[in-house]
């Protein structure tokens, strides 16, 4: 399966984080009364068992898997589904939302350093100007609903959170960029064992919620769609994009969550909320375009 070209990769994981967008709105609207972290556990399961039948199909190179393999996609699956998830659960225990939101804003910043030391990704003046002008917007659209953070623990637990998403932003373009797996493989693996903890996690300390058809109907939706195919699409691009790349098109969530709630939900936005947005856009854009060359 080839790669996609690199503007048909960032048109799809724009695609991926509408989903994801999609499924907070969804879940503010219907399934409020599930706990998260329980929600998280068991969305992650269904959408492993969903792409159980894909990787089976794929069984003879997941025989071929070096130990090396197994251990990065065992250690990717831990970082990017259990810390990563639960770190953000445990955090808003802590912390506001808000907070949490302008923190993690910073992740595409980091995962650029990150890039540059560990797959020798190149960010160029451009790329660090767009990035720049993102996080002002940020700034300008959070800072007026922000409190002084009093939780050191909330502040702590955010920027481990910050670090664990960095780290495996950085991770999964290293596996999907050499292109020796397949991406079903590395989400499936990765997907299953993160899961796996996470879900057992929520059963010693919490137990299973009480859920009833609709709430299953529509875990199976966003288990299905916002997260299997979800995710192994945005494997895929990840062989075109390269992790600072990615990892700002998945702080563009925040925006489309944004217009979504204002659409589905009716909450506001504020004169100045909007500028920062569309600041942000600009960064975004910036961030993901690409001058053509002239011929000489």
């Amino acid at each position: 399966m080839s790669p996609y070209s690199r503007g048909k990769a960032i048109l799809l994981a724009l695609f991926v984080t509408i989903l994801w967008s999609s499924s907070i709105i969804l879940i503010k609207m219907y399934l409020v009364d599930v706990p998260p972290l329980a929600f998280t556990g068991i969305r992650y399961m269904l959408a492993f068992l969903i792409l159980l039948p894909g990787l089976l199909k794929r069984r003879g190179e997941v025989k071929q898997l070096s130990a090396f393999e197994w251990r990065y996609l065992v250690i990717l699956g831990l970082v990017y589904y259990t810390i990563t998830q639960g770190g953000a659960f445990l955090t808003l225990v802590h912390l506001d939302a808000i907070t949490m939101s302008l923190l993690l804003s910073f992740t595409g910043p980091m995962v650029a350093v990150l890039g540059l030391i560990f797959l020798k990704e190149s960010v160029s003046r451009l790329q660090w100007s767009g990035m720049a002008i993102f996080l002002a917007g940020v700034l300008v659209y959070f800072l007026p609903e922000t409190t002084i953070p009093k939780s050191v623990l909330g502040m702590g637990l955010a920027l481990f959170t910050m670090i664990a998403n960095s780290v495996a932003s950085v991770m999964g373009r290293g596996v999907n960029r050499s292109q020796r797996l397949d991406p079903m493989v590395v989400t499936g693996i990765s997907m299953g064992i993160g899961a796996v903890v996470l879900l057992g996690g929520v059963v010693i300390f919490q137990g299973l919620p009480q859920l009833d058809l609709v709430d299953w109907l529509l875990l199976l939706i966003i288990a299905g769609l916002n997260t299997a195919f979800a995710f192994w699409i945005w494997n895929r691009t990840l062989q075109s994009l390269t992790a600072m790349e990615s990892s700002m098109i998945n702080n563009s969530m925040l925006i489309q969550i944004t217009l979504l709630a204002w659409i589905f939900l009716g909450e506001n936005v504020s004169l100045i909320g909007l500028i920062g947005l569309i600041v942000a856009v600009v960064g975004l854009f910036l961030v993901n375009w690409q001058p053509a060359k002239r011929n000489a």
